[in-house]
């Protein structure tokens, strides 16, 4: 890639990184601007907190609104991170004894867990259903999705993009079948924001949660729940706090209960303005493309080596920045460090149910050489241990 841009991004310069997945990376401009922010907290910590943050939430969700196409800035609070926002929707939402949330069984654990908590209180059901991989096509996926449907079905939950699988969902389809059966759609999409043409204005959904510091390059710790006004009212507080019988409300319940909990240093979701200008600037839909590019260019020689085949077609319409390969490991933990320690590659080497993947992630700052790195310390481990088998 561009040599200016991957001098733009702070990472160790000896690293293979090809990870960008996990938890992104900010480039300078980026990083720089949450140094502002928490020097503006340090020099006036009250007026920061107490008055001033308010308007610069509402500034910076003003422009999150229009980077995700969301009409009401209010329908969007800032929280921490993905899991966050799904403990809020799951912890509140309104389950009788034998409901069943509907979900895939290649869901995010952090995600899985939290519904198995909630359900688990309520005697509700989380059902994952199974997907069959390889998928062939949308209307397959489909079709294996709603065989998990039954009368006591009151949500679905799917992701957008998938963590261990990096398989992009037709989310759009499935929540307007969804809604055309009564159901309440739960979006998480953590990948989702500037990794795809996310609009969330032309789906059906009642709930999409995602992640600012992913792929739109925030600082860590920034995401974002989104609530369509007919069910922000099941949003109850998951930290209680001011914003709970507020003594100066707002004319939302919505920001009060999730933004008025507590002194915490937010910075990071004020620098999302600086993180669409600095793609602005840099043109990154090309740069988006040129990445997508890559991941599939080079798939077929890790799928020749390992031994293993695509879990789905390999286009855009299932794959985007990243791609999981399946890899034969029944250690990918000890894999996973080996290539860090000894090859300087950060990837991750992920467990899913009995299946292990190895996902890489292409961004601005990757060269070929990441992935000629990559190949070579495989086809070493593949030779010299017996941490792969092929």
């Amino acid at each position: 890639m561009n040599d200016n841009l991957k001098d733009q991004f702070l990472l160790r310069k000896d690293i293979h990184f090809l990870n960008f997945g996990s938890f992104g990376a900010s480039p300078k401009p980026i990083f720089e601007n949450y140094q502002h922010w928490q020097m503006v907290l340090e020099a006036e910590p009250v007026q920061f907190i107490v008055f001033d943050g308010i308007a610069y939430l509402s500034t910076s969700r003003a422009a999150l609104a229009k980077f995700i196409h969301v009409d009401d800035k209010d329908d969007l609070v800032y929280v921490t991170n993905p899991s966050f926002a799904v403990n809020i929707i799951a912890k509140a939402f309104p389950l009788k004894e034998g409901d069943e949330i509907l979900a895939t069984d290649i869901e995010y654990g952090a995600c899985d867990r939290t519904w198995d908590f909630y359900c688990a209180q309520k005697n509700a059901i989380y059902k994952r259903q199974k997907i069959n991989l390889p998928i062939t096509t949308k209307e397959q996926f489909i079709e294996d999705f709603f065989k998990g449907l039954t009368p006591k079905t009151k949500a679905i939950f799917i992701s957008h993009i998938t963590s261990a699988t990096a398989l992009i969902f037709p989310v759009k389809e499935i929540c307007a079948i969804a809604k055309s059966k009564g159901l309440i759609t739960i979006v998480d999409g953590a990948h989702a924001p500037a990794h795809v043409d996310l609009k969330i204005n032309e789906l059906d959904v009642d709930f999409y949660v995602g992640a600012c510091h992913k792929w739109m390059m925030a600082p860590k710790g920034a995401s974002f729940l989104y609530a369509h006004k007919s069910v922000q009212h099941l949003c109850d507080p998951l930290v209680v706090s001011w914003g709970y019988k507020a003594a100066k409300p707002s004319h939302s319940s919505f920001l009060d209960y999730h933004q008025m909990i507590g002194t915490r240093d937010f910075s990071a979701f004020l620098t999302i303005p600086t993180c669409i200008q600095f793609m602005s600037d840099h043109k990154w839909t090309e740069v988006s493309k040129k990445c997508h590019e890559i991941v599939l260019a080079n798939a077929s020689k890790f799928y020749e080596l390992l031994g293993t085949h695509p879990i789905s077609p390999l286009t855009n319409e299932w794959i985007g920045q990243m791609i999981s390969i399946p890899i034969h490991t029944k250690e990918p933990e000890v894999l996973q460090r080996k290539l860090f320690t000894d090859f300087n590659i950060e990837i991750p080497i992920m467990r899913q149910s009995n299946d292990v993947y190895m996902r890489y992630s292409i961004n601005a700052f990757n060269t070929l050489q990441d992935l000629e790195s990559l190949h070579q310390a495989l086809s070493t481990i593949i030779k010299t241990t017996d941490l792969i088998s092929v």
